[in-house]
């Protein structure tokens, strides 16, 4: 059903991201959404060619007099990062996305929107089916799985793409071009833990960190927001030699790529402590809201009776889970010499749980320097030893190197200006793009990113600027042409 977003301009895009919204298409979950991309193609007869790992391509044939233009590759991926507000009731693997307009932004209601990379998707097929484009023969590229891993960049057939210049519809930030990105990989931490019976006269209850704007790791990272499982176990960990309290269990964060915006720990305090403790907890929150003033403005701790628990965490294992909590590096560890202001180092500290004896923990790992990659990865397993656990490192994805005097780079850059009459920035990402993967697949591959002003991406903060999705679209039909030449 449509909704007010079809009405929106550039009409044939946002028609099909009004479409794309009532998708369900997290990351895995993509045959939906490939489905709508294959009924596209099929309506305007279209080749589509299908590679084992399920990413797409859909050939276009060029507008007429421009048959012998070079072949040109647009790139976007299909799925989306679903995360939400606690207190809202959603279900990615079946609800509609409810969006909602706010001034000149587009934004969900307690959810990611999607926009990253949904605009993208809509752009490449709305150019599918334009029949007044000018532009050379096409091969657009759709591929699953970029947000929890690249995968399906990763296992791209060597020989499904036979354009050597390629458009990724994937950055977030208008009037730039990106032209290098970071590399990525992970560390799985996991401690084994020991437990005891709970003792007598103890309140079992939840300690809930919440408020926190959270992100995306790679793109926010560097806005220095609170980490509410770094920022929690702060917190207990202070308290711990002050109150009388046995740990139960901690959960927080969800996706590898998204700064954690909430935690939990589950308690057990002494009934004669528990009034001290709640006040000590609101004390401990108040330091941390004064120091993140003008970076976090909802913080939140919430105190609710739990469940009583059996069993608790012997005394030694639970400070050795707080202990490592409060030790993990968290937030940006080191900033490129080469290109001012871009992150080259960074760790997320993403996930961690308890379950079945065991703390397992996820760490998002980022450097355009892949020694330097390795090296954080080294450290955070390093601490994981320390406690008494072990670390696994998880391979991950190759950064995108600049390549500043490429042609495409050249024609962008003049068709730009000529567009806005502004000169594009000409930059690099610390979040991962595709691009890595797919240069190292597809040597000689020349590839420039760019795309709308799209805000908070990973979190349910996300917005795309309305206005700015015209922009892009304009400079896309442009370059289009340009190319073609």
């Amino acid at each position: 059903m449509a909704t007010f977003v079809s009405d929106l301009g550039p009409e044939a895009l946002w028609l099909h991201f009004d479409r794309i919204l009532q998708i369900p298409r997290g990351s895995k979950n993509e045959a939906a959404i490939g489905a709508y991309v294959r009924e596209v193609a099929s309506r305007h007869d279209l080749a589509v060619v299908a590679d084992a790992a399920g990413n797409l391509l859909v050939r276009k044939p060029a507008s007429a007099g421009r048959e012998n233009g070079p072949l040109l590759v647009l790139q976007s991926h299909l799925d989306m990062v679903g995360e939400k507000n606690s207190d809202v009731t959603f279900d990615f693997t079946r609800d509609p996305i409810q969006a909602r307009r706010v001034g000149d932004y587009l934004h969900a209601t307690g959810t990611t929107l999607g926009a990253d990379n949904g605009i993208g998707v809509a752009a490449m097929l709305a150019v599918a089916e334009a029949a007044d484009l000018v532009h050379g023969p096409l091969e657009l590229l759709f591929t699953i799985d970029e947000e929890t891993g690249l995968t399906g960049a990763a296992n791209l057939e060597p020989t499904l793409l036979q354009g050597r210049r390629l458009l990724n519809l994937d950055t977030e930030e208008e009037y730039a071009l990106y032209v290098g990105c970071a590399g990525g990989a992970g560390t799985d931490l996991s401690v084994p833990l020991e437990t005891m019976f709970g003792s007598e006269g103890y309140e079992s209850i939840s300690v809930r960190l919440s408020g926190f704007k959270g992100g995306h790791s790679g793109v926010d990272i560097h806005l220095q927001r609170g980490n509410a499982i770094a920022l929690l176990a702060r917190m207990l960990g202070a308290l711990l030699p002050r109150f009388d309290f046995e740990l139960v269990r901690v959960e927080g964060g969800n996706m590898h790529n998204a700064i954690p915006r909430e935690a939990t720990a589950w308690l057990r305090v002494a009934r004669s402590d528990e009034s001290r403790f709640r006040g000590a907890l609101e004390g401990q929150l108040a330091s941390i809201a004064g120091e993140l003033i003008g970076i976090e403005e909802n913080l939140s701790v919430e105190v609710e009776p739990a469940p009583a628990a059996a069993e608790v965490l012997a005394a030694e294992s639970a400070r050795r889970v707080l202990a490592l909590l409060l030790a993990l590096p968290h937030g940006v560890l080191a900033m490129s010499h080469d290109i001012p202001g871009l992150v080259e180092i960074s760790t997320n500290l993403a996930r961690v749980r308890t379950e079945a004896g065991t703390l397992r923990i996820h760490q998002s790992n980022r450097s355009s320097v892949m020694s330097a990659l390795r090296a954080t990865q080294q450290r955070i397993g390093a601490l994981a030893t320390l406690a008494g656990g072990s670390a696994a490192q998880i391979e991950g994805y190759p950064g995108w190197k600049p390549d500043l005097d490429a042609s495409l780079l050249a024609t962008l850059k003049r068709v730009h200006e000529s567009t806005f009459g502004r000169s594009a920035e000409v930059k690099a990402i610390h979040a991962g793009l595709e691009c890595g993967l797919i240069g190292e697949k597809f040597p000689g591959m020349e590839m420039i990113s760019f795309g709308p002003q799209i805000e908070f991406p990973h979190s349910p903060d996300e917005r795309v600027l309305i206005p700015s999705v015209d922009r892009f679209w304009k400079l896309l039909v442009a370059t289009l042409e340009a190319l073609a030449a």
